[in-house]
């Protein structure tokens, strides 16, 4: 098979764009595709399902583990022509789980992206600064993007000259009309559908004219791990088990293994919409209320009174219940957007949720559980990341703090705890563990 990670020099050279033009101008050769992501991200592997109509998986060694991450890319490549990881931030960003961290575990050939768009020659130093920084590190070729002429094309040939080793993959023009809409936390979500066909089937032709897709085949030979996902035992601790989850427009990030290790777990997904349904699932166990934008959907979520009291109900009957970040503001008293409207929301935690201008968190969490939930049992280590731009009112103290930060050590990490309700802010990554039941 052929297996390669697209990394950067940086943030914003065009990762994602490529990727997704990648995807689709290999899908278009008649090859079947396995997208994964580098980190925790849950915008990017949507769009890569849009392209390509696969699930694409999240790849993060901090807080999976590098067996588990190799163990997942060894299964979901397995039948698969190519295997496409979009790598996150710069190549060597991010420490132990960096783009270049993930392509040393699975042994993977990289493809870096170089915006070109403010240098010439020195864009060969670039490049062989990338390919030396690391020893071990298989750089197998390099896209320039952005570039704005023949003439600048021919002063960034000129500068690869003496850099051995690195092929050149092609040349990209700035071209607006293929970049992804963006908004204020990043990308448009896959539900939002920010790509139609066409754009897709114009987004390939493009890497088709502009790369050498018979040359990055060829530098990218791989053989696939053999390694088995599930050596980790997953306690099949949801047998018979109905979980509702929700998942619209406002609610859409969640990472696809961790389903799958819901289902492995003996459970039945059953997937509603809180802006649209006016009633919960019927005879379910638990309740999942992911993250996403609910602050850009609050006036629906807010209208859809029928669903808010149910989802209220439930939890005050003492229903399981897993809520965070944008689930966990749902279940707040309500959201005040941007522009300082206020939208009633289920009610279920004393507080309510602000969006700010500015980021309130960003980074990996790791917490310690102080007693037995929905999330894992006592004493159980889970780590995941936190990303938000809205903060709470200070939370009353009657009501329970199960979540203890392990890491960063000091930092508030929620998990609030009311009845048989868990709410957070925190992304905890749960692939491979799953739920304990309700």
């Amino acid at each position: 098979m052929k297996g390669f990670l697209i990394g950067a020099a940086h943030s914003g050279a065009g990762k994602t764009t490529v990727s997704a033009g990648v995807m689709a101008a290999l899908i278009k050769k008649g090859l079947s595709v396995q997208p994964f992501k580098v980190g925790p991200d849950f915008i990017d592997p949507g769009l890569h399902g849009l392209v390509s109509g696969s699930k694409s998986y999240n790849l993060d060694i901090w807080m999976a583990g590098g067996d588990y991450v190799k163990a997942l890319f060894a299964e979901k490549c397995a039948d698969r022509d190519v295997a496409v990881v979009e790598g996150v931030m710069g190549l060597f960003d991010g420490g132990v789980s960096s783009s270049a961290a993930v392509s040393e575990v699975l042994g993977l050939p990289v493809i870096l992206i170089v915006d070109a768009r403010s240098m010439a020659e020195s864009a060969g130093a670039v490049v062989r600064g990338f390919r030396d920084f690391q020893q071990g590190l298989r750089l197998a070729g390099v896209i320039f993007n952005r570039v704005a002429s023949r003439r600048h094309r021919e002063l960034i040939m000129r500068g690869m000259e003496s850099v051995t080793g690195v092929e050149i993959i092609g040349f990209l023009p700035s071209e607006e009309a293929i970049a992804i809409p963006q908004r204020h936390l990043g990308l448009y979500t896959a539900d939002e559908i920010p790509l139609k066909q066409s754009e897709i089937e114009r987004l390939a032709a493009f890497i088709e004219e502009n790369l050498d897709l018979d040359k990055l085949l060829t530098l990218t030979d791989y053989k696939r791990p053999e390694t088995d996902r599930w050596n980790v035992e997953v306690k099949k601790r949801l047998d018979s088990m109905r979980i509702a989850i929700a998942r619209d427009r406002a609610f859409s990030f969640y990472y696809e293994d961790f389903l799958e290790t819901l289902r492995v777990q003996g459970a039945e997904l059953v997937f509603f919409s809180p802006l649209s349904d006016k009633a919960l699932p019927e005879e379910v166990n638990i309740l999942y209320l992911g993250g996403g934008y609910p602050e850009l959907y609050a006036e629906s979520l807010s209208g859809n009174s029928s669903m808010r009291k149910a989802v209220r109900r439930w939890c005050l009957s003492g229903g399981s219940t897993y809520a965070e970040c944008g689930g966990f503001m749902y279940l707040t008293e309500g959201i005040r957007d941007f522009e300082d409207n206020f939208y009633p929301m289920a009610g279920v935690f004393p507080t309510k949720a602000t969006m700010r201008k500015k980021r309130m968190r960003l980074g990996y969490r790791e917490i310690v559980l102080s007693e037995d939930s929905i999330a894992g049992e006592k004493g159980a280590r889970v780590r995941g990341h936190e990303f938000h731009y809205s903060d709470i009112d200070p939370m009353p103290e009657n009501i329970k703090r199960i979540y203890r930060a392990a890491h960063p050590p000091g930092i508030e990490c929620g998990g609030y705890r009311y009845m048989n309700t868990v709410g957070s802010y925190v992304h905890l990554y749960l692939g491979g563990r799953g739920f304990c039941s309700g």
